[in-house]
């Protein structure tokens, strides 16, 4: 604590007359020093006592107690400061600066460490030193340093200079280089068995050899699969176009390899999320002859306009023998040929109602829609009584494909489908029971989940191939589902699915089952009864396995960094296991489990912070130059730190500048007459009288 004294003035008169008053007074004693009056000076003391006494001087005594000089240090620690020798010149400058402070008396340091931010914003550096200002007396502030790579964010925002000056303590290194991947251009959509274009871009940035000139690798994979190589010109950008290899959410991953001597491999690599949508579901609807259902499947299939539907039904009874040859049943000659041999690869979906071998589609017709299947395609096989009879599908060529057969009994009796043990864990069938009819349509005593009764099942032959997702009457299959080769087969052994559309006994989702079949006949991702995948949402991921066994393997996280850690599944539906990845760093991360891969973006693939890696300050010069502050490389050593007044330069070669504030706060503060009124009135009086005594011996 000090003790600070001053005088204080609180005039009687108003000060212009007791100028007045002296200039007055100061003729008079010039001319009784002329004249050589021998009291003109005590007379003098006399007018100055009256002129003092008019002034009213007092005494002021304040107790202050000084106040520390603050410096704050804003350290950048994202993750652009963790490539190459950064953090150990981060940690340097910041046990400098704490030894330099802690040496120099009456000033404190604050540090500010500034994180990652968790939405991929970047280095939000000047926002945070707004944040940590507005906490600091304006008067107490003596320097701002701030130890980054002036890679910052927020630069259209800068805050206002403070008083003091500002430093930047810069990292990195003037030979640092670094590769960078952009991806410029890609759509959040494509047309499938379209190519898309994506345009992207390589640049060498920094103390590159030779800049400018070159081409660079680089790989693109979908969904983890074999890479395609291409060549890209380096500083230039160049389109790709690539085909999506499925419907739903494709996973492209970019890299090229990283190069000698680069600072990081974080950014030369890309991930980009497209969905791929078909233009239109071609379908091929062959029916038999004509039932009620035979309009439920056209109005099903007509009602979605993404479907390209195509309808073929045979309207001569079997039981009609009028000898009219096969080729005159229509006005029109029905295409068959150019459907079932020259068109049949252009179908995405071939739907086979209560259709029998009539005599209508040759054999060979009939084989290349089993070599069509092989081949990739998709075929449902709506089944009813003609399944079961000796013009059966099942006894053609198509058997090989058909993933059950008939015993030649037909089951006619009320029946209500039931999702098998497999069939709950099936994504096609899993939560089909959320799409129950209420409580109240279901059949009185029915054992289903609230579905309305089917009348008719063809009982298939135990021992097939396939999955049994759902069983009907005598739990016998119903919905058997299977892979063949390339293709995919569903057998569905009634013919009494309409019910469920028309409401009969509260109905049931035949819609959404039809929905999920053709999906999942398109190989869908999110239909793949094996599948991994992950969700990711702001700092944390999700990862789904989907699964028809029991269990599931754990899984194996690759970080971005290349570290890995180990996550045990839960099972929290029938089917579906799922674990929880909370927080790390942003990147791009690798999933697996021994037998399936997967990639997912956490944050961004390649986040911004490693946009641009290389050192550079130029977007912190609106609140260095005004504060008259400086830039120093910390590879040019630690700087010393020196006192310099407000509005001096405050850097220079091998050091930064500081201004002393000088604050305090007052404790106590007493006011007093500098002399009583008495005082000053015989100290008058005693002047006025030794004059006039003086004079009378005169």
């Amino acid at each position: 604590m000090t003790m600070i004294s001053r005088i204080l003035f609180d005039p009687l008169l108003p000060w212009p007359l007791i100028v007045l008053l002296a200039a007055g007074i100061a003729p008079v004693l010039m001319l009784a020093l002329w004249r050589g009056l021998s009291g003109w000076a005590l007379r003098g003391l006399a007018a100055g006592a009256v002129l003092v006494i008019l002034a009213n001087p007092s005494l002021q005594q304040e107790d202050r107690t000084r106040l520390n000089d603050i410096v704050l240090l804003l350290v950048d620690r994202t993750a652009s400061q963790e490539t190459g020798d950064r953090p150990a010149q981060i940690a340097g400058a910041v046990a400098h600066m704490r030894r330099a402070v802690a040496g120099r008396q009456d000033t404190e340091l604050r540090e500010v460490t500034l994180g990652d931010s968790t939405d991929d914003r970047g280095t939000l550096l000047l926002g945070e030193m707004a944040e940590a200002l507005a906490g600091i007396p304006a008067n107490r502030l003596a320097g701002v340093v701030l130890v980054t790579d002036g890679r910052v964010h927020d630069a259209d925002r800068p805050p206002s200079p403070p008083a003091a000056p500002v430093h930047v303590l810069l990292t990195g290194r003037a030979d640092d280089r670094d590769r960078r991947l952009s991806i410029l251009s890609a759509p959040p959509f494509a047309i499938l068995d379209e190519p898309v274009t994506l345009t992207v871009r390589i640049d060498d940035l920094g103390a590159v050899p030779a800049p400018g000139g070159g081409v660079a690798p680089l790989d693109v994979s979908v969904d983890g699969g074999a890479p395609l190589a291409f060549q890209v010109p380096l500083g230039q950008p160049m389109s790709l176009r690539l085909a999506l290899p499925h419907g739903g959410m494709n996973t492209l991953q970019f890299s090229t390899p990283a190069v000698p001597g680069e600072l990081t491999a974080r950014n030369n690599s890309a991930v980009v999320r497209i969905n791929g949508v078909r233009d239109r579901l071609r379908v091929l609807l062959v029916s038999g002859e004509p039932h009620p259902g035979g309009r439920t499947w056209r109005n099903l299939l007509k009602s979605d306009s993404s479907v390209d539907l195509v309808h073929f039904t045979i309207l001569r009874p079997p039981e009609k023998h009028d000898g009219v040859p096969v080729n005159e049943l229509s006005l029109i000659v029905f295409p068959t040929r150019e459907l079932f041999l020259e068109k049949i690869e252009e179908f995405d979906l071939i739907i086979f109602d209560r259709y029998k071998r009539r005599g209508i589609l040759p054999g060979s017709y009939l084989s290349n829609v089993r070599d069509y299947v092989k081949r990739g395609g998709a075929v449902l096989f709506a089944a009813g009584p003609d399944f079961a009879s000796a013009d059966s599908l099942y006894h053609s060529d198509l058997a090989e494909v058909i993933p059950s057969g008939p015993t030649a009994r037909l089951i006619e009796k009320g029946f209500v489908p039931e999702i098998s043990d497999l069939g709950a864990r099936h994504p096609v069938t899993a939560d089909l029971r959320d799409h129950a009819p209420p409580d109240d349509g279901a059949p009185e005593g029915g054992t289903g989940p609230g579905w309305g009764r089917w009348m008719r099942q063809v009982e298939l032959a135990p021992g097939g191939r396939g999955q049994i997702v759902m069983t009907g009457a005598d739990a016998g299959p119903l919905l058997v589902l299977d892979r063949v080769e390339e293709g995919r087969v569903a057998l569905l052994g009634s013919d009494h699915s309409w019910l469920w559309s028309r409401g009969f006994e509260g109905g049931g989702p035949q819609a959404e089952l039809l929905r999920r079949l053709a999906h999942w006949m398109m190989k869908e991702p999110d239909l793949e009864e094996e599948s991994l995948r992950a969700e990711a949402e702001g700092g944390h991921m999700t990862i789904i396995r989907r699964t028809l066994a029991e269990t599931a393997a754990d899984v194996t996280v690759t970080a971005p960094d290349g570290s890995t850690r180990t996550l045990a599944l839960t099972e929290v539906s029938p089917g579906r296991f799922e674990a929880t990845h909370e927080g790390g760093e942003t990147g791009l991360y690798r999933l697996s489990d021994g037998t399936l891969e997967a990639v997912v973006a956490l944050g961004a693939s390649s986040p911004r912070e490693f946009v641009d890696t290389i050192a550079d300050a130029a977007a912190l010069a609106p609140v260095v130059v005004p504060s008259n502050g400086g830039v120093l490389r910390l590879e040019d050593g630690l700087p010393a730190l020196r006192d310099v007044r407000a509005g001096r330069p405050a850097a220079g070669r091998g050091w930064i500048g500081l201004t002393p504030r000088g604050a305090y706060v007052t404790g106590d503060v007493t006011i007093r007459p500098a002399l009583p009124v008495w005082a000053f009135l015989v100290l008058l009086t005693a002047m006025l009288l030794w004059g006039w005594l003086r004079e009378g011996r005169r």
